[in-house]
Formats: C-alpha cells, sequence, structure tokens
C-alpha cells in the first residue's frame, strides 16, 4: 500500500497501565488473569475446541441477527456448525466515535479471514453498545480542519438521565456544523454526504451509528449486533438469570480477583463492593441502577427479590463486568477486540466466565494508529521529534522546534561580541590619545560604524528570529493538533471521519493492509 508504518512501543506513549504493558510485552506475568493469550502457539484452535454453542442457540441468533444485517453471506457462514465469532464494540458515539472505533472493526476483520486461512470459520461481529447510558460520552465528536485545529461537534440536547444512548432519537445532528468544520478539507463534502445520510433525524443514535459505521467498512462484511433489541434481550436472558442465581458468590469472587490484581502490582478497572449488582433494570426506557442486599435488589427504595428479576431477566442490561460474559454466552466467540480498558475488565471478568459459561475467549489488543500526513512528517524529521517527544503538550513541541531554528548559543554569541568589540576600542582608543590624538578621533568615528553594524546584524538576526517564531508556533501547532491534540493520542480523540476528508476513502483500505496482528505496537503511519 502507499503507506508507511513503523511501530512505536506502547511503553513509549503515555497513560499506559502496568496490566496493559505487561498484557502486551510480559504476558507471562499476567497469565493467571487471561487463560488464552494471543501470543500462546494454536491458541485459536483451543478457545474454538472448547466452544459448546447448541445448534437451537445459533439458529436464535441468526434469525435475531437477520433483521439488522439483511441476507449478508456472512450471516449463513455463522448459520453453520462450527463457525466462530470474532468481536468487537463500541459505544455508539456521534458520528461513530473516536477514530479508533474503526481500528477495532478492521483488527476483527482481519483476524477472522486470518482465522478462515487457517481452517478455523470464522465471522467479524460488531457489537454496537447501544445499553450504556453515559450520554456525556457519546454526545459529541472531535474533528479538525486544513490547519489541524481541533473542533468539537456537541449534539444539542441531552436525553432525560439514564436513558439508554442507543435508543435516544434524533432531532438536528450537528450535521451542518460537520460540513462547516471539513469544508476545508479535499474530500470534506463526499464525508460529510455520508455523514448526513446515516445520521437522519427520527433515527435513533444507534441505528445511525450503525447505518454510517455499514458505509466506510461495506466491503469487509462486518455484522452487527445490537444489544437492545427484543429478539438479544431474549438471548441474554438465561446467561442474565444464572449471573442473578450466582451473585453473591460472584461478587465474592470479584473482590478475591481485585485483590489478586493489586497484590501484583496492577488495577482493578471497575470498582465493585458488597453491594454492587451486576445488573440494571431496564423500565420506561430508562437503565436503572440496583444495589443488591443479600438476595434482594434495591431500586430507589423498591425492593425485587432474586426471582422477580429472574423473571423479569429480558428486561435487565449487564454492567461492564458482567456484559462480556452476556456476550459470549449469545455468540460462538473465539477472540475479544478490545482496547486497554476493555481488557483489563475482562481480567476482572475471568472469574465470571469460569462461573457461567466455562469458557472465555482469547482476549487481543486491537490496533493503534497514529496517522501523520506528509508534512507532518518531514516537521518531525526535521527537528528530531520522536512520535513519544510529541506527547508533553504543545509547548514542549514548540521548546523542541524553537532550539532547531533558534540556537540560543547565536544570542549570546551576539551580545558578547558586541561587549568585546567596545571594550576592545575603548582600551585601544586611550592607548592611542597618548600617541596621536587625530588617530585616537578617527578611531572614535569608526567605533560608530562598527556597533552600527552590529546593531544593523543584531536586527537582521532579530527580524529572521520573528519570522522563525512565527514559523516554529505554525510548525508546533500543526504538529499537535494531528498527533497529541487536546492531550489525548490522536486515535482517542479524532473521529475518522476528518482523515478520511483529508486523504479519501481509500485510507481504510491502507489502513487495513497495514494492520499487523503479529505486532503488538501502536503504529506510525504516514499517509
Amino acid at each position: 500500500s502507499a503507506m508507511n508504518c513503523t511501530c512505536v512501543r506502547y511503553t513509549d506513549l503515555p497513560h499506559t497501565s502496568k496490566l496493559f504493558a505487561d498484557f502486551t510485552y510480559h504476558p507471562d506475568r499476567i497469565r493467571s488473569f487471561y487463560p488464552h493469550l494471543p501470543s500462546d502457539p494454536g491458541v485459536y484452535e483451543a478457545a474454538a475446541r472448547e466452544m459448546q454453542f447448541p445448534p437451537e442457540r445459533r439458529a436464535a441468533l441468526v434469525a435475531a441477527l437477520r433483521q439488522p444485517n439483511g441476507d449478508s453471506p456472512q450471516l449463513d457462514l455463522l448459520a453453520r456448525e462450527g463457525t466462530v465469532a470474532v468481536v468487537t464494540g463500541q459505544q455508539v458515539g456521534l458520528f461513530s466515535g473516536p477514530a479508533y472505533t474503526i481500528y477495532k472493526a478492521l483488527t476483527a476483520v482481519k483476524l477472522a479471514r486470518n482465522l478462515a486461512a487457517q481452517g478455523i470459520p470464522a465471522v467479524p461481529i460488531f457489537w454496537l453498545a447501544t445499553e450504556d447510558h453515559d450520554f456525556a460520552e457519546v454526545n459529541h465528536c472531535w474533528v479538525f480542519d486544513a490547519e489541524h485545529h481541533p473542533i468539537k461537534l456537541e449534539k444539542a440536547h441531552s436525553p432525560a438521565t439514564s436513558q439508554p444512548v442507543g435508543q435516544f432519537v434524533l432531532s438536528a445532528p450537528p450535521v451542518a456544523q460537520l460540513r462547516a468544520a471539513m469544508a476545508s478539507l479535499p474530500f470534506g463534502d463526499e464525508v460529510s454526504a455520508l455523514v448526513e445520510e446515516a445520521y437522519q433525524p427520527g433515527r435513533t443514535m444507534g441505528e445511525a451509528f450503525s447505518a454510517l459505521l455499514k458505509r466506510l467498512l461495506a466491503q469487509y462484511g462486518l455484522l452487527h449486533v445490537d444489544p437492545m433489541s427484543p429478539a438479544m434481550r431474549e438471548l441474554a436472558a438465561p446467561a442474565i438469570r444464572s449471573a442473578l442465581a450466582a451473585a453473591p458468590d460472584l461478587t465474592a469472587a470479584v473482590l478475591e480477583r481485585n485483590r489478586a490484581l493489586e497484590a501484583a502490582g496492577y488495577h482493578a478497572q471497575v470498582h465493585v463492593e458488597d453491594q454492587t449488582s451486576f445488573v440494571f433494570l431496564l423500565e420506561n426506557g430508562r437503565r436503572y441502577t440496583l444495589r443488591r442486599f443479600g438476595r434482594d435488589y434495591l431500586q430507589n427504595g423498591r425492593r425485587f427479590s432474586t426471582e422477580e428479576l429472574m423473571d423479569r431477566a429480558a428486561q435487565l442490561s449487564p454492567n461492564a463486568l458482567l456484559r462480556p460474559v452476556v456476550e459470549d454466552s449469545m455468540l460462538p466467540t473465539v477472540a475479544y477486540i478490545g482496547g486497554p480498558a476493555e481488557l483489563a475488565y475482562l481480567a476482572q471478568s475471568e472469574v465470571i466466565y469460569r462461573a457461567i459459561l466455562g469458557r472465555m475467549p482469547v482476549a487481543l489488543h486491537r490496533a493503534g494508529f497514529t496517522l501523520l500526513d506528509q508534512r507532518s512528517r518531514k516537521l518531525m524529521t526535521r527537528y528530531g521529534l520522536s512520535l513519544a517527544d510529541c506527547t508533553h503538550g504543545e509547548d514542549a513541541v514548540r521548546d523542541r522546534i524553537a532550539a532547531r531554528l533558534i540556537p540560543p548559543s547565536l544570542l549570546v554569541s551576539l551580545a558578547l561580541t558586541k561587549t568585546s568589540v567596545e571594550q576592545a576600542v575603548d582600551r585601544l582608543t586611550r592607548d592611542l590619545a597618548g600617541f596621536d590624538a587625530s588617530l585616537a578621533a578617527a578611531l572614535g568615528k569608526n567605533r560608530q560604524k562598527m556597533l552600527y553594524q552590529l546593531a544593523k546584524m543584531e536586527r537582521k538576526i532579530g527580524r529572521e528570529t520573528m519570522a522563525r517564531d512565527a514559523r516554529v508556533a505554525r510548525d508546533a501547532a500543526w504538529l499537535s493538533g494531528l498527533v497529541y491534540p487536546q492531550r489525548h493520542l490522536q486515535e482517542r480523540l479524532y473521529s475518522i471521519l476528518p482523515f478520511l476528508a483529508k486523504h479519501g476513502m481509500g485510507l481504510i483500505d491502507d489502513l487495513y493492509e497495514c494492520l499487523n496482528l503479529d505486532c503488538p505496537d501502536h503504529q506510525l503511519a504516514v499517509v
């Protein structure tokens, strides 16, 4: 492909947790938390062999996925006995959420195709996290303009509290603002038109997100799952009932696991206490928090017994730790592709997997990319900046560039020269006065000329410094706005949209080509 990719170790980038660093580079240290690690030979065959996925469950799953996926050949493949799923997912963020949403999807596709080539029939599945009710996480989207200025687009109206975000109906998605923000980019209008087609007023956040993802990844054959659909809720119910029945034991097991993680020097991603419930109650279009006391659950003064909730299992929604287990009870999952936080959840969820499913998929980190245009690559080369150098904020980048462009030693040298010329001429004038008064007077005139020439040079250096200063500011803003906007890695802040608007729709295929499942590092990709 036209793209040039180099590896950057995650340990050289900010905010890499110890758990994620060891997961990636020292898997032997975290083996007790994950039964299958991607580095183990034959790991996918082993995970596929563990699969207990009865034919009637497979038939129900395929039926549930028919409506959102139409007559996809991947769905026909999933219908066959023995086909496994490579699963990833993401919250249904405005305009497709952060760029890594696309990287997750491409990682799933690449692994599924690799497995198929090894004789393990596999389909890639994208789980739309429509149940979450953290609207602040999904109601906005970041893009940039031709100068890499970060621009935040926001959904005006927030829903009532605790409504599952996937079901929020769009009234006025900020499509016009998106079009204006990306107007200066070569493919801005083309990309905005795609978004406008997907984000139509009257659609839910979940439907619009799914529609856009299907357009962007049309040729990759990802199946979409919406867990809020009634058919999927029915499929989720058995695992949710098992979790309710075992809740006190599961809580104890997770608390024990959290202690083990902390004792090993890691962190527990999800906070759990004795009263934590693994489920939320879905009612009247809301998602209510429950607290568990023994076998009973409380929600704002209402009390439910475990049995009452088991009867209503299809109206319950799993929390972050139970969700992957429920997901994998519904799907023949051989591998789950997540970001660092999701991989950390799985280290906690493993005890729930063991209790409820008796199997757990291979956990795999999604591909990560920082995309550079040619100019940004040249700037990094010219100023000797690595990706890690760019992750200390714009001021640090400006200082690095300034040191290259305006050598501080030059300004020191200029001041020293002026002083020493003045002192030398003054000494000579004094000595000449006793020797020949007219020569001393002539030297006095020449002193003015010399100092005038030095001052002129100083002004020229000053003007050049100011010109370079402007360039320093421009280059630092250009580079930081692209590589580390708002002190975030690019893929965590920006949507994929401005990159498509800048480089064209072929970018996604180039990324797919670059994506290397054998390299655990972050990729620096020059487009």
